[in-house]
């Protein structure tokens, strides 16, 4: 067997899986460098492809599964690995994987990957469901990372933005050009660091309203705070009770969403659940029926992938 691994012969990258293969040897190792090794942990990787980062991680000598969707890929990885006790192979779509099933204890796990593309969104809200990693480093499209890292008030601030800063912390660790890759995608990537807040601020309940309604304001970002608490079809409060309740928050009915920070969007959101549980709605939200990120996640399709 080869001391490193070898991708099976005449293997050529999947479109219908949007594989583009990280080739840069110094990215390869700057990513490696930044996994955060948890004592009693173990590290999870998203797409290992041709190993461009899994040589590293397996020499880490920590518990390390290996989620791969390319039947081909993944068995060269199961047989490159089959000496190595400490590597699990799992030829899986990570949108269905829970994480409670492959590890002991999810707090204490590391995930890496380079991700579809297209399907980020849905991926970032998969891993930040219940019980959630000690932390995540991706690859993700630039544009993505300039997102979650924006400023109210900005043009790329919005409902993702919330989503995933009022229960984590973001940071860009690295930023990649398009030349890193083979084949080389059309944009620029950044490797983003996400730790999850411990103690988890929100309960699952409020996570979900909250949801609701970053959706919501978003989809009518650029109306006022008061005609969209009150005529969004997912909201729906009395005006009276939307007024009172922004007079009582500090914002005025003028106020649009992208205004307020992600402490705000909680705020509030608590704000028009205390409402809503008070005097009813007129046309609230169905609370019984799934929607936003979380569901994108189980419908969503794969795109680009670069490993």
């Amino acid at each position: 067997m080869s001391d490193t691994f070898q991708p099976p012969p005449g293997h050529r990258p999947r479109r219908s899986l949007g594989q583009n293969f990280l080739v840069d040897r110094g990215v390869q190792a700057r990513i490696v460098e930044a996994v955060t090794r948890i004592p009693g942990g173990g590290i999870l990787e998203i797409g290992p492809g041709k190993g461009a980062l899994t040589e590293g991680l397996v020499a880490l000598d920590d518990p390390l599964v290996l989620v791969e969707l390319d039947a081909d890929l993944a068995l060269a990885h199961r047989e490159r690995w089959a000496s190595a006790p400490h590597v699990t192979v799992l030829e899986r779509d990570i949108l269905s994987v829970d994480l409670a099933e492959v590890v002991p204890d999810p707090a204490r796990l590391s995930v890496v990957g380079n991700i579809p593309y297209n399907i980020t969104t849905p991926i970032l809200f998969h891993l930040l469901e219940r019980p959630r990693p000690a932390e995540f480093l991706l690859m993700v499209q630039k544009e993505v990372a300039d997102r979650l890292l924006a400023e109210p008030g900005t043009g790329g601030y919005g409902a993702l933005t919330v989503g995933v800063r009022s229960v984590a912390r973001v940071e860009r660790v690295l930023s990649v050009p398009a030349g890193a890759f083979r084949p080389r995608p059309r944009v620029d990537s950044s490797v983003v660091r996400i730790t999850p807040l411990r103690p988890e601020p929100l309960s699952s309940a409020e996570e979900a309203h909250l949801r609701v309604l970053t959706r919501a304001l978003f989809q009518w970002r650029r109306k006022q705070l008061g005609k969209s608490l009150r005529d969004h079809p997912d909201l729906g409060l009395r005006r009276e009770a939307a007024e009172e309740l922004l007079a009582e928050l500090g914002f005025t009915p003028r106020t649009r969403p992208e205004e307020l920070g992600p402490e705000a969007f909680v705020a509030l959101s608590r704000g028009v659940s205390e409402a809503m549980a008070e005097i009813g709605p007129e046309t609230g939200p169905e609370t019984g029926s799934e929607s936003g990120p979380v569901t994108e996640a189980r419908q969503g399709r794969r795109g680009r992938r670069a490993r």
